[in-house]
């Protein structure tokens, strides 16, 4: 199993689509006893969180995020943790929204100075 994601700050590796998260999105993560949370914030969400559980590398979560137009969004994601030969941890999501149409994957990345 990959370590801890307690306290780590990680980024997309991509923008997704305009009013969603992207490369200027920092998420803030927290775990304990298989309870995993984060907030987010940057681009254009002005604050998100995400609310879950991890078992082993898997992480099923729910979100929910404000963005800068004033809307409001919330999705489902499945996570899988890896460990990049740096050291630094990698989630590989498949996400879809359930307050809107869409779905897709994306790459986020524990920040180079964030080790």
């Amino acid at each position: 199993m990959a370590r801890s994601l307690d306290g780590l700050v990680l980024a997309p590796v991509a923008d997704q689509a305009p009013g969603q998260v992207g490369t200027r999105t920092r998420f803030t993560y927290h775990e304990k006893d298989g309870e995993i949370w984060a907030e987010y914030e940057g681009g254009d969400v002005v604050r998100g969180h995400l609310v879950g559980t991890r078992e082993g590398d898997r992480l099923d979560f729910r979100y929910v995020q404000l963005k800068r137009d004033g809307s409001t969004s919330s999705g489902h994601c499945v996570s899988q943790v890896a460990e990049l030969a740096d050291g630094r941890v990698r989630l590989e999501e498949t996400w879809e929204w359930e307050s809107q149409e869409g779905s897709g994957t994306s790459v986020v990345e524990q920040l180079a100075d964030d080790r």
